[in-house]
């Protein structure tokens, strides 16, 4: 099985760390390296580094590259500025999801960058390569090329100009980025294809910090680099109670080819109103004028028992909706979980049940974020 998965270019760090390793979007990746809450408050207290070198990287250039990212995406690229990130989906003519993504503005005329999920990788450049008719734009898949390290918490701004030299770093506001070079690293000269690093005040967590694109000898020093000056490597077990209490969601569970963007709670991400046309508008447009028959919720359960993903959302004995994420939150220490749950039963405060094995455990709905961010805007 292992054998058949794919490795990040830090793959002997974490193994040299002990790091707990899992199957993760085909990929074998660090779990974690000492537990989950421990890396989880590290995070939320100070400042963690995740190895995301797992996502996808795809580029699209060309003379009709505003004109195809619009059509293939939810949200509105049209005049954005260089340097300006937007996050939003693809959609099946359907109105489901494809993925959800980062598209980055590049500082060169006529170009994004797509970051997408690493499990959705192939289907997502094949989607997109199947959707370039009539469109002159080249789609150019580079997610072999990019290492990413995710540094990640309210120190994170200090270890990203203190320890990594990227002064630059602290300019930026949520959802922009720069380029920079790599030459101060030690290990540019080993790299062939590309002189740049990407830095992006981004982050799948909840708390301020950023997202590094970088070939990977540079990726490896810079992990390097953080661990020396004492930044706590977190696996994907905290990156998922992290992003979980942030309200964030993870494809195949909050969203899939099954689920809509305004199921999800999504719909400031998708701009029916503002774009006259994209994939998969015009299912949303019937859908809202329609209106929701179930929608995603937060419920907070009375009882420690903890909620997981699949677990029957009932009312009176009937299965109302279906968990997609739940923890006991360690940031809170409330069971908490995300529900997709028939429309009637979505109102703030409604009674509900859950189902866990044999037994029924009362909950009342909430909002779906359960802890307060800290962006820096």
């Amino acid at each position: 099985m292992e054998e058949n998965l794919l490795k990040t270019c830090l793959y002997d760090k974490h193994v040299a760390l002990g790091a707990q390793m899992s199957p993760f979007g085909g990929f074998i990746m660090p779990i974690q390296y000492t537990n989950i809450t421990d890396e989880h408050n590290a995070v939320r207290q100070r400042a963690g580094m995740f190895d995301v070198s797992h996502m996808g990287e795809i580029f699209v250039s060309g003379p009709d590259a505003e004109k195809f990212v619009n059509h293939v995406f939810t949200n509105n690229v049209t005049g954005i500025p260089d340097g300006k990130i937007l996050y939003g989906m693809m959609l099946y003519p359907n109105g489901t999801v494809v993925d959800d993504l980062l598209v980055y503005k590049e500082f060169e005329p006529n170009k994004y960058l797509l970051v997408v999920n690493a499990s959705n990788i192939a289907k997502d450049y094949e989607w997109l390569c199947a959707q370039t008719e009539g469109y002159d734009v080249k789609v150019d898949n580079q997610s072999d090329v990019w290492g990413q390290i995710a540094l990640q918490g309210p120190e994170a701004e200090k270890y990203a100009v203190e320890t990594l030299g990227l002064a630059k770093a602290a300019e930026l506001s949520f959802y922009t980025y720069y380029n920079d070079s790599i030459c101060h690293f030690d290990q540019a000269e080993r790299v062939e294809k590309s002189d740049r690093m990407i830095v992006s005040r981004t982050g799948y967590t909840g708390e301020d910090g950023f997202e590094i694109y970088a070939p990977h000898a540079v990726i490896l020093e810079m992990w390097d680099k953080l661990l020396a000056a004492g930044v706590v490597p977190c696996g994907l077990g905290c990156r998922d109670t992290l992003r979980f209490e942030a309200g964030l969601p993870l494809y195949g569970h909050e969203l899939s080819d099954e689920i809509t963007p305004l199921e999800a709670g999504l719909g400031m991400f998708a701009k029916i109103k503002t774009k006259d046309e994209f994939i998969g508008r015009d299912a949303l447009v019937a859908q809202k004028e329609a209106g929701l028959t179930r929608k995603s919720v937060g419920i907070e359960l009375q009882d420690k028992a903890i909620p997981r993903a699949g677990y029957p959302v009932e009312v009176d004995g009937v299965q109302v909706g279906v968990v997609t994420t739940g923890y006991r939150s360690i940031s809170t220490d409330r069971s908490v979980c995300v529900a997709l749950v028939d429309k009637a039963y979505t109102e703030l405060g409604t009674q509900v049940e859950i189902r866990i094995r044999k037994k029924i455990f009362p909950g009342i709905v909430t909002k779906r974020r359960f802890y307060e961010t800290n962006y820096k805007k």
